[in-house]
């Protein structure tokens, strides 16, 4: 594990991060994007069996909030645009700071979101995106699942459980909760931004996802001229966690044929 350090609009961030697969230096580099509640520790050895057989170098990290990254402040409350200021300002810095360039994104759930909102602000930085289970506009079964998430939060383990993973947990889990939930963000809605999107795409949903439907990857497809689908039966909001097999064959094929 290691840290960047890095100054937001004047503020300074630190992120933790770590490289797994190959260290050739000339290999591309795949960056692995977490969903609303994830961090480097959440996604467990799944990046490092992709970039292996991708033979990739990949780079994994915790979003401000998250992980070891810099937490919240107790009174900060993000706002509706709180994806887009991922895509243009966090992950561009990042990106430099480790001097990548022309990565692949590998983003799940809001992940997936901020890599497509990458692509779109920056048509001509990455060699492609793969996304899993992203959100382009907000859903009734999504808005459901984060209300019981929340109660769960408060009147189960959860708190415990999501300790492994994050250094200050109400920072992640209330980051994410708050915003989802805040009736701003029903408006929420990137699909004509996706228009902008000239890199290939890869999206994968799964059938049985608690925090999505099919329409997030139909109309994607509908707005991005190379994008591809998989869906996936027996599936839910994690197809790397639910069928990691079948992710890493499709992830691998997709790169090698772009």
């Amino acid at each position: 594990m290691a840290f960047a350090s890095l100054d937001l609009a004047g503020a300074p961030v630190r992120i933790d991060y770590e490289w797994v697969g190959t260290d050739d230096p000339v290999a591309p580099v795949l960056v692995f994007l977490h969903e609303g509640l994830g961090s480097v520790a959440m996604w467990r050895d799944f990046p490092a069996r992709l970039s292996d057989a991708v033979g990739a170098r990949g780079l994994v990290y915790s979003r401000p909030g998250y992980g070891r990254s810099t937490p919240r402040r107790p009174d900060e409350h993000w706002a509706p645009d709180f994806m887009h200021r991922q895509a243009s300002e966090v992950l561009p810095a990042l990106l430099r700071r480790l001097d990548v360039q022309r990565p692949w994104l590998f983003g799940h759930s809001d992940g997936g979101s901020i890599a497509l909102l990458y692509a779109a602000a920056f048509p001509e930085a990455p060699a492609g995106v793969i996304a899993l289970a992203p959100h382009l506009f907000v859903e009734d079964v999504s808005v459901r699942s984060i209300d019981a998430a929340r109660i769960a939060y408060r009147a189960t383990d959860l708190h415990a459980r999501l300790a492994r993973y994050h250094d200050h947990v109400d920072s992640a889990f209330y980051g994410w909760n708050d915003i989802w939930l805040d009736p701003a963000f029903r408006a929420w809605n990137i699909e004509s931004e996706m228009e902008r999107v000239r890199c290939p795409v890869l999206a994968i949903q799964g059938e049985n996802d608690e925090y999505g439907t099919m329409a997030q990857v139909d109309r994607l497809a509908d707005r991005v001229p190379r994008a591809q689908v998989v869906k996936l039966a027996d599936c839910g909001h994690s197809p790397h966690r639910d069928q990691p097999a079948r992710v890493i064959e499709a992830v691998a094929g997709f790169v090698r044929s772009t």
